[in-house]
């Protein structure tokens, strides 16, 4: 099974994107997540961790920019009812830091607002994996992604931590940002986002 590809990043599509592997494209099936921060990497060089998923009618890779994604991933597998495309689904839903929180602390209702998650859903994945997680690092994206973030982003980030919320906070929320806003647009998204977690 192939554990990780390295190429570079030839096209990225709305679930999926293209990696350029000494002349071979691999069609890699991502979260939206991972996708955002792909786009940023178009025409670049990365590394990205790859689960297989093999049928008889089907020969399928799931990229991950962190292997405890993939670990994520493959336990979210684990859970009855959940195949590939549901647990990527899931993992679209919200940073996987934030999906992990929600799993140990039993939030079934957070949980259950995710794509294809029902309240069923909900508690057998709590019940499945509450205590097993392979944590995920909070700030989910590439180090490209970071060392790219715009002034505008650095400085939407700065005015939000001093109207008094928490770092942790202000960066997962930055990091979905589009690449592309205002700081404007940014802080008022941020104020209507990050509402309620000041501390």
């Amino acid at each position: 099974m192939i554990g990780f590809l390295e190429g570079i990043v030839f096209d990225v599509t709305a679930d999926s994107f293209v990696l350029n592997v000494n002349g071979v494209g691999y069609d890699i099936s991502a979260s939206a997540q991972t996708l955002t921060d792909v786009q940023v990497l178009l025409g670049q060089n990365m590394k990205v961790w790859i689960y297989t998923h093999v049928r008889e009618d089907a020969f399928q890779l799931f990229g991950f920019l962190q292997k405890p994604e993939k670990e994520f991933f493959i336990q979210l597998l684990k859970v009855n009812g959940v195949g590939p495309k549901s647990a990527l689904s899931v993992m679209s839903g919200a940073p996987v830091a934030q999906i992990q929180d929600w799993i140990e602390s039993s939030d079934a209702k957070a949980l259950s607002a995710l794509p294809k998650v029902g309240k069923k859903t909900a508690e057998q994945i709590i019940l499945t994996l509450q205590g097993k997680l392979v944590r995920v690092e909070a700030a989910i994206g590439s180090k490209a992604k970071a060392n790219k973030l715009s002034e505008t982003h650095r400085q939407i980030s700065s005015a939000l931590v001093n109207l008094g919320f928490k770092n942790q906070n202000v960066d997962q929320f930055v990091a979905t940002l589009p690449l592309v806003v205002t700081i404007e647009e940014g802080v008022r998204e941020g104020l209507k986002k990050l509402s309620g977690q000041i501390g």
